[in-house]
């Protein structure tokens, strides 16, 4: 999951992005609603969820919120807040936030919202994904390969989600660089590399049909062994 973390804060920013992101998801944080609406430009249906803090710098996150909802984006918007005033719930709610939760929180009771928000939404409308003898627990994020449990570095778990949404694409470096890191790194590194060299040697196992496959000049492919 592809969250996007609009808070101004840098304590709690880097607690949400370290804690979101040990649960499996990528994040990315924007400081302000000037940032928040470059990164919306930039990723845009790609998101799949929004933390939104009201506090922010320049602009108020409610109205932010509106201008969201107004442009057309649809996934789901907790509010994060230190406003716990019934008026400020009502507003926000009212603006078209899915939840609302005040600071401070516990992360498990987060977790459980976003979980809650994305079931309400319709989101994910799998709860499994399987290639093969490849399977993904998009809910208890466990993956399996011939009934062997996969243990997954957060990055990895993107990454291969990324490659079985998509079966038999060939996903080139720049599009899972996009989709894993946002372009975080530059173009000239080897980083996509690595990480298929790590997800290769976990998922392509001894005496199985290899999974993960290099398309030279092209990118990299999840290829179901039933397709040759």
């Amino acid at each position: 999951m592809q969250v996007l973390v609009v808070e101004d804060d840098p304590k709690i920013a880097l607690f949400l992005e370290r804690g979101l992101g040990a649960e499996g998801h990528v994040v990315t944080v924007a400081g302000s609603a000037e940032d928040s609406r470059r990164w919306l430009a930039a990723l845009g249906s790609q998101l799949d969820l929004v933390l939104l803090d009201l506090g922010l710098p320049g602009e108020d996150g409610t109205e932010l919120l509106r201008s969201m909802r107004a442009g057309g984006f649809a996934a789901p918007i907790i509010i994060v807040t230190a406003r716990d005033a019934v008026r400020d719930k009502v507003t926000g709610l009212d603006a078209g936030a899915n939840d609302y939760i005040t600071k401070p929180f516990a992360f498990d009771e987060l977790l459980a919202r976003i979980r809650a928000v994305r079931r309400s939404a319709g989101q994910p409308a799998q709860t499994e994904l399987v290639v093969g003898d490849l399977r993904l627990d998009l809910l208890t994020k466990v993956a399996q390969r011939g009934g062997r449990q996969i243990e997954l570095a957060p990055r990895e778990w993107v990454m291969l989600e990324l490659f079985m949404r998509h079966p038999r694409q060939v996903l080139s470096r720049t599009q899972i660089l996009s989709n894993v890191w946002h372009y975080s790194f530059e173009p000239g590194s080897n980083v996509v590399d690595v990480y298929v060299g790590y997800l290769r040697r976990k998922i392509n196992l001894p005496g199985l049909a290899p999974l993960i496959q290099t398309v030279r000049g092209a990118g990299y492919r999840l290829q179901p062994p039933s397709s040759g």
